[in-house]
Formats: C-alpha cells, structure tokens, sequence
C-alpha cells in the first residue's frame, strides 16, 4: 500500500508490467509457503513457472492488476490458489485498496472430502440469479473488445483486474465477464470461488485450463475464459465471443 501509486513499473518479456511491489509481495509469498508447507510446490508469476507436478502446489499473483496500481487505480488484488493434483481446491483473493478478501473451497472431482462456499470478507456469496439486462453489467479485458456489438444485452465494465473481474461475478455483481488472454496465475484462485458461489467457467480454447501437465512451462500459456453467473446464460452470450477464441 505504500507503493500504490507512487511507483513506475519495468516491462517483461511478455510486454507486462512489473513493479518492485509486485517482487516483494511475491518473495513474501514464497518464504510464508515454504516455511508453512515444505513439501508444497509453488508456481508464481514472478518465480518459478513449470509446474513441479507436486500433489499440493500453491499458484500466486502476486499483484492481478499492476498498470492500475502504478496508476492509483485501486483495482488489484493479490491471489493465491492451491492446486490438488493439478486442480484448485481452494481460491484466496484479497484486494488491499478495499480491505476486501475473497476465498473458497471446491472440491469438484478432487476426490477430496472438502468443504464447498465462497465468501466475501468471511460472509458467503453467490452469483447473480437474474436474466440479463441493461440495468446488468458484464466485464471484459482491453483485449475482447469486439464482443460490443449492437445487441449485446448488458452494460460493459472493464476492470483492469482478471480475477477481480471474475470475482465480481461471483459476487453476484456482474452477469457475466471474459478475459482473453489470462495467465494460471489470473485464474486458480477465482477459477475455485466462481464455481463454488454456482457460477459457469468456460474455457474458449480447445483444451481446458486444468488439470496442470507436470514439468510444463505455462509462462506463455493464456487460456481465454468466458464466466456467466449460471449455465443457462452460455447460449446468450457464445454468439457474441467468437472473435475472442484464440
């Protein structure tokens, strides 16, 4: 927080921001896992990107949204998922500008005798039951534009954030949002609490994002995803994404 907005950002080789925050949060990161959870792997955003292929695998953003935190825009938030055998069981996103924490538990077909619930700030969540509308919102990122066509039947945000962005409709706040370009590090810990608050995630490539592959590089993997509040909603909106499928 005392960097938020008062720091410049350098460019990587995948034409991203980072910034000395985003180094910090993740050095942080990976010292608390490591001490905590020994065994644990660990695939971040600013370390290590292959996947160990370990049986419990910690997934961290360290800063989701860097060109609005060097704007002062406070739409970013710090993520981290735990893999089960190459697929998220539990999701923890918190967003410091708002003092606002997101987390939940989904076992999906882990085999895992876990808790299922999403939560916002402890108190639990779920998606939008309504029909869209124009008195609706639904997200995109800078890169899935061309879905805004005449017709298209809600109102457009764009967050700057791709797991806020996700999260809002698991909030229940959005309808719906897509990103087209997000990285593993974007996606583990809200791929979980989405799910968990009765959200849809659907991927708009050939494969889906999880389970991870072992000893695979995903430093330059992006998995397009489309998020709707529920099912039934898949059917409105696919007409309008077919230029985002890459």
């Amino acid at each position: 927080m005392q960097d938020f907005g008062q720091v410049q950002g350098s460019y990587k080789a995948d034409g991203t921001l980072v910034t000395q925050a985003d180094k910090w949060a993740d050095q942080e990161l990976r010292d608390a896992i490591t001490s905590t959870f020994s065994s644990h792997g660990i695939l971040s955003e600013e370390g290590e990107k292959v996947f160990p292929g370990t049986e419990w695998c910690w997934v961290i953003d360290p800063l989701d949204g860097t060109t609005n935190f060097t704007r002062g825009i406070p739409i970013w938030s710090i993520s981290l998922g735990l893999l089960y055998r190459g697929t998220p069981v539990f999701g923890y996103v918190y967003a410091p500008p708002f003092d606002e924490s997101f987390h939940g538990f989904w076992e999906g077909s882990s085999g895992l005798s876990a808790p299922t619930g999403a939560f916002r700030n402890n108190r639990p969540i779920h998606t939008s039951p309504d029909a869209p509308g124009k008195d609706h919102f639904f997200n995109l990122c800078s890169r899935s534009t061309s879905v805004m066509r005449d017709g298209f039947p809600c109102k457009i945000r764009i967050l700057g954030s791709a797991s806020y962005n996700f999260l809002t409709v698991a909030a229940g706040s959005v309808i719906g949002g897509v990103e087209a370009t997000p990285k593993v590090w974007d996606l583990a810990a809200a791929w979980v609490i989405l799910q968990a608050a009765g959200g849809t995630w659907l991927s708009l490539d050939s494969e889906p994002v999880f389970p991870l592959v072992p000893k695979e590089d995903y430093s330059a993997r992006s998995f397009p995803t489309l998020v709707l509040s529920r099912g039934e909603l898949v059917s409105v909106f696919a007409p309008y994404l077919k230029s985002v499928k890459k």
